[in-house]
């Protein structure tokens, strides 16, 4: 079997005299539900992004299995960004197009570009994207204009664009940071179903530390760019999120939202 292990290695990212990621490594193995958190600017954003390859690291290097990812160029690091999906906090969908259109995007990376440009999809991957909208109850808004669409649908629906790339990985960048929190919990519901029935493995940025808890199998914490957290979500006390985030929980939780947490 394939080994799909995700193996950061010094990992750097600096901008400027900034150093935003400096010198971090893990390993993630196939399959687990990673959640990250830290304090705003702690560098949780500029990782994933670096994972993805839509940031350059400074120094160090991100193996999957077998791959040097930070080796890859053209053709090459197109294949990893369609296996390496990403969900961003603002669902970065398309709003004058229609649900449906939004899935199919996700699809574009693993075709040809005059095919991509003209639009056309074949009737198999109509039916895919279809599957995969009723999978998540949306089949419902699949004519209806992705910006007309609740919040908590929009980040369903990318959440399903994701899983039309064929991905191995899913990377989630604050998915629910915009979302009250009925719609946040249908959101995380969904992303722990597709790390649980499709084997995906999960990394996901969090500020919530219940929501954290409660979804992931692991939990990292960054503090100034390092990791200064790592183990199950029981081992997440008070003392150690004191530490995390200079703060008591109570205090953290008393915060204005974001005031700490997102980076």
């Amino acid at each position: 079997m394939q080994d799909a292990t995700l193996s950061l290695r010094g990992l750097t990212r600096r901008f400027g005299e900034t150093l935003a990621v400096d010198d971090v490594s893990l390993e993630v193995p196939a399959g687990q539900m990673l959640g990250i958190i830290g304090r705003s600017g702690a560098g949780k954003s500029t990782l994933l992004r670096m994972v993805n390859r839509l940031l350059e690291p400074s120094a160090g290097t991100i193996r999957f299995g077998g791959t040097d990812v930070t080796a890859l160029r053209g053709r090459a690091l197109r294949d990893w960004r369609a296996s390496c999906a990403m969900v961003f906090q603002q669902f970065n969908l398309i709003p004058r197009l229609d649900v449906l259109t939004n899935v199919l995007v996700g699809r574009l990376n693993r075709r040809g570009t005059l095919s991509s440009l003209l639009g056309l999809f074949s009737e198999e991957e109509r039916a895919e994207a279809l599957a995969i909208l009723e999978r998540f109850d949306l089949l419902e808004t699949a004519l209806m204009r992705a910006g007309q669409a609740s919040g908590g649908q929009q980040q369903r629906v990318a959440i399903c664009r994701a899983l039309m790339q064929r991905p191995r990985l899913v990377l989630a960048d604050e998915p629910i940071a915009s979302l009250d929190p009925r719609n946040a919990q249908v959101v995380m519901d969904a992303l722990r179903r597709i790390n649980r029935e499709d084997g995906l493995t999960v990394l996901c940025n969090l500020h919530h530390l219940d929501t954290a808890r409660a979804y992931c199998d692991r939990i990292v914490a960054m503090r100034e760019g390092r990791f200064v957290f790592d183990g199950p979500p029981a081992a997440l006390t008070p003392e150690r999120v004191r530490e995390v985030y200079g703060v008591s929980e109570e205090e953290f939780h008393a915060a204005p939202q974001g005031s700490l947490a997102v980076a």
